[in-house]
């Protein structure tokens, strides 16, 4: 589900973007909630040590979309002294973009046997980087779990430190490591069907609209609602499970991504060119759509609908994205209804 928009500067920039959207990092799993803009990595226990099975178990790295090709290098040399067995790349922004995608990402981990975590990041006055386990779930973290960390204004002395204080309280074992670090892998965070089109099925079938767990929020939400959706909706109590909404007679629920335009598009299975600097989004800013051009590294909000049962989501018939989560979900709302020829 959506949140407000980013209305303050975070102490690392490039962080900003995982506002937790939804999160099991900090709920059981399954929960869903909000939280006002701030860097959820902040949310971890920062004073603890080093995972103890850090070189002996694999590790998966999550990293601020701007570091270069030179410094993934580096952080990957360093990784390898270490004995830290960095397997795999991704950009931070796609862990927590959305609760099926933090899923993914989950089930992903735990398929490919990671054990631990680490997160580079990096803004204007440097670099943080921060190692912790990884939990074994579809939360991917659990609220306030231990986590070492570091921050210098150099990447290459953070990195030092990491080899530092690994090779002088951790056995080292993992011995067959890349020297190349492993970028460009995809996690698909749509079970069933992908569907560019409306489901026609929302005509009859109730839909599922997850509340913020804020009043005013949910006002906006539910008035946005009232005034574009003819259509059967229930709103629904934040972190409520999906099976739960079914028990409860929802059979699509409402979804979103907040992540940059392109990271959004791509985790949705859209085509995303080479360089492609900005993104043609179709908006309803009032009845007649207009066509907008959006930088591709500006952070987003897609809305979508997806039937509980099945995991098929129905994406619609154009990309719809836009900068704030109420201007995103009346692109939707007012796409469908011209589609399908709704009152």
């Amino acid at each position: 589900m959506p949140m407000p928009p980013v209305t303050k500067d975070l102490r690392f920039l490039s962080a900003c973007f995982l506002l937790v959207l939804y999160t099991g990092l900090f709920q059981p799993a399954g929960a869903q909630s909000y939280f006002t803009p701030d860097n959820w990595i902040d949310r971890l226990n920062l004073t603890g040590p080093l995972p103890e099975k850090l070189l002996a178990t694999r590790t998966a790295v999550f990293h601020s979309y701007t570091l270069t090709e030179k410094e993934l290098l580096v952080a990957q040399e360093y990784f390898q002294r270490s004995g830290i067995d960095a397997v795999a790349y991704f950009d931070l922004d796609m862990l927590m973009a959305s609760k099926d995608i933090t899923r993914a990402f989950g089930d992903y981990l735990l398929k490919r046997e990671f054990s631990n975590l680490v997160f580079i990041e990096k803004d204007s006055k440097g670099y943080r980087i921060t190692i912790t386990v990884f939990n074994g779930k579809e939360t991917v973290l659990d609220g306030k779990q231990s986590a070492w960390s570091v921050t210098n204004s150099n990447l290459t002395e953070a990195l030092k430190t990491v080899y530092r204080t690994s090779s002088s309280g951790l056995k080292k074992l993992n011995l067959l490591i890349n020297d190349q670090p492993e970028t460009g892998l995809t996690v698909n965070p749509i079970l069933g069907k992908r569907n560019e089109f409306f489901a026609m099925d929302l005509k009859v079938d109730p839909l599922a609209v997850p509340k913020f767990g804020d009043e005013a929020l949910d006002k906006e939400l539910e008035q946005i609602f009232k005034d574009n959706y003819t259509l059967k909706y229930k709103m629904t109590e934040p972190g409520v499970p999906e099976k739960d909404l079914r028990k409860q007679g929802s059979l699509y629920v409402l979804c979103i991504v907040r992540t940059r335009g392109s990271v959004a598009k791509e985790l949705l299975g859209y085509q995303v060119k080479p360089g492609e600097t900005a993104l043609v989004s179709v908006a309803y800013p009032g009845p007649q759509q207009e066509l907008r051009n959006i930088p591709s590294d500006e952070v987003v909000y897609k809305i979508y609908f997806k039937h509980i049962d099945s995991g098929n989501v129905f994406l619609g018939t154009k990309w719809d994205a836009d900068t704030t989560w109420q201007q995103a979900l009346l692109n939707q709302l007012r796409g469908m209804k011209a589609e399908l020829r709704l009152n």
